[in-house]
């Protein structure tokens, strides 16, 4: 491997790195405030409603042991 490869694969790999730091940043701000919009409440928890749908969760990622939801009253 030439210094010129090795150089090239180095800030391939670093520019690489800093985009997907950036990005995570750039998501994690956003879906906050998706959250912030979409769900007033702090103490809200994930739960599977009788339908097999998530309710009070926006990401893709649900957590699989979610409690049902309590029936509406």
């Amino acid at each position: 491997m030439t210094r010129t490869a090795f150089a090239m694969g180095s800030v391939t790999f670093l520019v690489v790195i800093v985009a997907g730091f950036v990005s995570a940043i750039w998501v994690d701000r956003h879906y906050a405030l998706l959250r912030g919009a979409q769900m007033p409440q702090a103490s809200a928890s994930a739960c599977v409603g009788e339908d097999g749908s998530w309710k009070n969760w926006i990401w893709a990622n649900v957590p699989m042991l979610s409690p049902k939801c309590p029936p509406d009253k």
